[in-house]
């Protein structure tokens, strides 16, 4: 079983619910493996609680499995002995039994339902507004394919629409709480592993035993038998229906064409037949579009980049895919030889700098909080972090190192550099210059941070 770590604001959420003396719906949703059954497992520990997997059996398997499931729960002889032929009835007898406290109908994989029978959500509509709706009694249907979830339950267009009192998409764990999963290990082991699991608990599981990141992946992810090594087909399989344009674009992304014009180019097709495709992939928490923090209409500007957000889609579609050949092959060796050449460089250093930016907000020392926090670039250089107080018009300039050695002072100097050229307001502004580097700094950065109130170094 999934070990049970962060969720405190979901957990509040459904305890909210759950308190309340009216009937509560509650949709949770998240992509494959983030944890959603365990997090109801958590919540309905110790209350009157009935959990119901549905399955992509038909509706009639399905049903009776709840009218069994339901006549354990309610212990009622009715719905033990009279096989039924309709929703309605099942609901009706389990909400009319007595109950010395709020009972719990969990439904997982709710989406299975509408899938074996499109009407279901308006069945269920009907079931909601003439009978569980009446009665103090808590409804949790929860799916993990995100966009027939959200057509179903949470869209406008949906016979659902309106009817929730609280919607979780749950997503994956920060790593602010992977000390929790791996305290024994250091700050890069953290990361490392970070960079590969991307707060999956699932992942984060398989992982849990490994001496080092390149066993890991050894292990779990060049395994053909495993279910790492076909992860990124089975997620795209289950939501999308053009499954090869969707890798074609991820692998654009991940092999440095992130500009939507060279992501048409690399496909060999036009920018305007990638847009609804880069939006699925969007609204999946697959990919997602950054522009320079400076920036002040984001959805107008040109400058706009593509990057793909999950990590271990990143780190597959990066270091694996392009090998698909030699892991097929049994050429393990020659596939890892490879990963360990690029691993640092090309993806781990990159989720630091991510790291870095979701830690700035926690930082002691900073003169005042950011309000905007990402990177910048122009036609000439790039800056890792850009923090920006629109009010008190100071910006901060950071720059994140995943190195051996230690950081001396030709970075900061170079940073400063590279200030110049963001033009924020350039002539009036106070500078902070911030510094991350996982392998900490000379003694003669240190010395002249100690000299200077406006440079802040972060270990």
């Amino acid at each position: 079983m999934e070990q049970f770590v962060d969720r405190k604001l979901e957990i509040a959420t459904l305890e909210k619910e759950y308190a309340k003396k009216e009937a509560s719906l509650v949709i949770v949703y998240g992509r494959r493996r983030v944890g959603k059954t365990t997090l109801l497992s958590e919540f309905i520990k110790g209350k009157k609680a009935m959990y119901f997997l549905a399955t992509q059996e038909s509706e009639a398997l399905n049903r009776a499995a709840f009218q069994e499931k339901a006549a354990a729960f309610t212990k009622d002889p009715v719905l033990s002995e009279t096989s039924m032929d309709k929703w309605d009835t099942i609901f009706r007898l389990i909400v009319s039994c007595e109950w010395d406290e709020k009972p719990i109908l969990v439904i997982d994989e709710f989406q299975y339902l509408g899938k074996t029978n499109p009407a279901f959500p308006s069945v269920f509509q009907r079931i909601w507004d003439e009978i569980l709706i009446k009665t103090p009694v808590m409804v949790i249907l929860c799916g993990s394919l995100i966009s027939i979830m959200v057509s179903q339950t949470l869209s406008y267009n949906s016979p659902l629409y309106g009817r929730r009192t609280a919607q979780i998409r749950l997503k994956q764990i920060p790593f602010s709480y992977y000390r929790d999963f791996y305290g024994g290990l250091s700050r890069r082991e953290q990361i490392e592993r970070y960079a590969v699991t991307g707060g999956v608990p699932k992942y984060i599981e398989s992982f849990a035993d490994c001496e080092d990141i390149y066993t890991g992946i050894e292990k779990n992810i060049l395994d053909r038998t495993g279910y790492l090594y076909e992860e990124p087909h089975f997620l795209l399989q289950q939501e999308v229906a053009e499954v090869g344009s969707y890798f074609s674009i991820l692998r654009a992304i991940a092999f440095g064409r992130t500009k939507l014009a060279e992501i048409a180019c690399f496909m060999e097709t036009k920018a305007t037949d990638l847009t609804r495709n880069l939006k699925t992939l969007t609204e999946l928490d697959l990919v997602r579009r950054e522009v320079p923090v400076t920036e002040e209409n984001p959805e107008k500007s040109k400058k706009g980049l593509y990057r793909i957000t999950d990590y271990y889609i990143r780190f597959w579609f990066t270091l694996i895919y392009p090998n698909q050949g030699d892991v097929e092959q049994g050429q393990i060796a020659t596939v890892m030889d490879k990963v360990r050449k690029s691993f640092v460089t090309g993806h781990a250093a990159l989720v630091y700098e991510d790291v870095c930016r979701e830690e700035l907000s926690g930082k002691e020392g900073l003169p005042c909080h950011f309000s905007r926090v990402g990177r910048y670039w122009n036609k000439n250089t790039e800056i890792d972090i850009v923090g920006l107080n629109d009010e008190e018009r100071t910006i901060l300039f950071g720059e994140c190192k995943y190195l051996s050695e230690a950081v001396d002072v030709d970075v900061f100097y170079r940073l400063q550099e590279k200030a110049k050229q963001v033009a924020w307001h350039r002539d009036d502004r106070r500078e902070i210059y911030c510094l991350f580097s996982i392998s900490g700094f000379t003694p003669r950065l240190r010395e002249l941070s100690a000299d200077r109130d406006d440079l802040l170094l972060y270990e």
